[in-house]
């Protein structure tokens, strides 16, 4: 609200610096078009409703193109009845070697690294001096275990800020192996 007031605040202050004809011009087309305009509050209705429809869509498509590995791999699992109550930043999947196969956009988003620079290496890659020897090890033994688990770890972003990531590992079991998805958001 105090931002849209010093919005017409300096809109009155370059209005006032037109000739007195002019401004009585100008301000009667701004009264007469006020009652027709919608308010500022309403653009703020329009763009929460475009940001959660973003949402929504980036979480549809990121589960397509699960579902499409799903099916490529052979995978004995339901991503959608997964994904479906989840809030999460990155989704990561890796093989049972633990490299990187297949990220989402939010992966980006959230640590700066490209797609194609985190295939093909393993998540510790994201990792710094403040990152715990013990939760390294505590996540590696719970994944050696093949049952879903979550844990918190400190990663380092490309820029190389440290974030605190809340990871969901659920292992998928596919014809011939054990896969790996990390559902991923950072916490404070």
């Amino acid at each position: 609200m105090k931002n849209n007031l010093t919005k017409m605040m300096g809109l009155d202050i370059y209005l006032s610096s037109y000739p007195k004809q002019k401004n009585k011009k100008i301000n009667l087309t701004f009264e007469n078009a006020s009652s027709q305009l919608m308010p500022l509050l309403s653009w703020d209705l329009y763009s929460t409703f475009y940001n959660n429809m973003s949402v929504l869509l980036k979480k549809d498509n990121d589960i397509q193109e699960l579902e499409k590995l799903a099916h490529k791999f052979h995978w004995k699992v339901d991503i959608n009845t997964i994904l479906k109550e989840e809030s999460f930043d990155a989704l990561v999947i890796t093989n049972h070697q633990k490299k990187i196969m297949w990220v989402n956009d939010g992966f980006t988003d959230m640590t700066g690294y490209p797609k194609t620079f985190a295939i093909d290496k393993t998540p510790s890659f994201l990792q710094g001096e403040n990152t715990s020897a013990q939760v390294k090890d505590r996540i590696r033994r719970k994944i050696a275990k093949d049952l879903p688990f979550t844990d918190i770890i400190i990663n380092y972003r490309k820029d190389k800020t440290p974030y605190k990531c809340q990871i969901k590992i659920i292992p998928i079991f596919g014809k011939d192996a054990t896969y790996y998805l990390a559902i991923e958001k950072e916490v404070a």
